[in-house]
């Protein structure tokens, strides 16, 4: 047995020990990382290289920066805020983070930045207005994937810039092209969220009302206590829903209205001086700085959200441990043991010996067929624009054999892309860390199931509709 094929046992055991009560995976992934690491010759300064340094100031810095915009308000206040525009309708609340992660990536915005901007638009509207977490991680990710294909964005100018090199005859179209398939694929999944959500409970019915502007809010340093969606009365859920009456601290909501959903604040929250408006103007200022030279300039965004999140906390003498005590640091320790076991098991050839197993055979498509699984498979555990890049040399003879170059390039950047969704990148590593800490556990199983099925499913689904584009 070579060491490449016991990395990939290990794995499998160390995802099976989560069922295991009391067991962590990312202590229990660094141990792995290095005994096997011991075992196969590498040593410790070499398995230690393998630790994700820039996942660490990623999540560090935006969960920072977010950790002062919620001890100030800033946060509530900008969900109140998205909450008006969108009428009190809790399915265009749930659509916000799918429109602003497609913006985001479409305008070039690179994907780990934009689902650290937007998780925590999402998780604050699941932990408010009871929408179930999973739902709103899953839309708001489909919406980063959804934009990704765009000219502007990293996987648009790899694809056209691989396929030049490659000889991949492109037509002028494909941009366009390419564009078009990724928000179809986005808004198809994001059907299927919204009508399985509303099925399953997911979105609650009926509309919300964000507190009045005379709604006080709160002067202790600990965060306001989350809005949320409560029933009118004791009613099925499945009842019709119906119009509410704006909320207030004090406010219940009427009986008889059976299914209606009302945003209330809680009774004994404290109220918020007028003097914090200030701290949250210079928050919302530092907020978008970072967006734009995230965006604009191509800076690091946890590198920019600390810095923010340091001038701030200087700036209007926040407890520097209402800051620290936020940023969710077993989700640091549970992605960075997994990336460095990744890390060393990508050292040790594992993720090729997957891709020599399955092989390219047959005709052109059935072959781009096994290209996608090959992708999507290596995808879940890596970097998907690298699992992208390394795959895309294996098309060209495809193409030669007569597939359609858009197509291939196509379901291939798919295939990557849509097995994102899992605990085990950075990806699902920042919706964690975004989540509310009692919700983290569960969230983490279904992102892991989540993943597990994508890894079936979204391959097969990719080929099966742009393969012949």
């Amino acid at each position: 047995m070579t060491m490449a094929t016991l990395s990939i046992i290990v794995l499998a055991g160390l995802l099976a020990a989560t069922l295991i009560p009391g067991f962590d995976l990312g202590l229990g992934a660094l141990a792995a990382a290095f005994l096997l690491g011991l075992a196969a010759g590498v040593t410790e300064n070499d398995v230690t290289a393998f630790f994700p340094a820039d996942f660490f100031v990623l999540i560090v810095g935006v969960t920072a920066l977010f950790a002062v915009a919620q001890h100030n308000g800033t946060l509530e206040w900008l969900l109140d805020l998205l909450l008006r525009l969108a009428g009190g309708r809790l399915a265009l609340i749930a659509l916000a983070p799918f429109a602003i992660g497609a913006v985001l990536t479409a305008a070039g915005t690179l994907p780990a930045a934009a689902t650290a901007i937007v998780s925590p638009i999402a998780l604050g509207f699941a932990a408010r207005y009871r929408i179930s977490p999973m739902l709103a991680a899953v839309l708001g990710v489909t919406g980063i994937i959804s934009g990704l294909l765009s000219p502007l964005a990293v996987y648009g100018v790899t694809a056209r810039e691989l396929s030049g090199k490659l000889g991949i005859g492109l037509p002028g179209s494909a941009p366009v092209t390419f564009l078009a398939g990724g928000l179809l694929a986005g808004l198809v999944v994001c059907a299927g969220c919204l009508v399985v959500g509303r099925w399953k409970g997911g979105i609650p019915r009926g509309r919300a009302s964000a507190p009045t502007a005379s709604t006080p809010a709160p002067t202790t340093p600990a965060p306001t206590a989350p809005t949320s969606i409560t029933p009118a009365s004791t009613a099925p859920a499945s009842t019709a829903p119906a119009s509410t009456a704006p909320a207030s601290p004090s406010s219940a909501p009427a009986a008889g209205q059976g299914g209606t959903a009302t945003a209330t604040a809680e009774p004994d929250a404290p109220a918020t001086p007028p003097q914090r408006s200030g701290a949250r103007a210079v928050t919302l200022l530092c907020m978008a700085a970072v967006v734009v030279l995230s965006v604009g300039f191509d800076m690091n965004v946890g590198y920019l959200g600390l810095t923010a999140a340091l001038i701030l906390q200087l700036a209007f003498r926040m407890p520097l441990g209402a800051i620290v005590s936020r940023i969710p640091w077993n989700v640091v320790l549970l992605i960075g043991g997994l990336l460095t076991y990744v890390g060393l098991m990508q050292h040790l050839g594992a993720f090729k010996q997957i891709s020599d197993l399955l092989g390219v055979t047959g005709a052109p498509l059935l072959s781009l067929l096994v290209l996608c699984y090959v992708a999507g498979i290596t995808s879940f555990a890596a970097s998907s624009i690298a699992v992208f890049a390394t795959v895309m040399p294996l098309l060209p003879p495809l193409v030669d054999a007569g597939l359609s170059p858009v197509g291939g390039v196509l379901a291939l950047a798919l295939a990557s892309v849509l097995v994102d969704l899992n605990p085990l990148g950075i990806t699902g590593g920042l919706i964690l860390g975004a989540a509310e800490p009692s919700v983290r556990p569960r969230l983490f199983r279904q992102l892991l199931t989540y993943g597990l099925i994508s890894i079936v499913v979204a391959p097969v689904l990719t080929w099966a509709a742009f393969g012949w584009w």
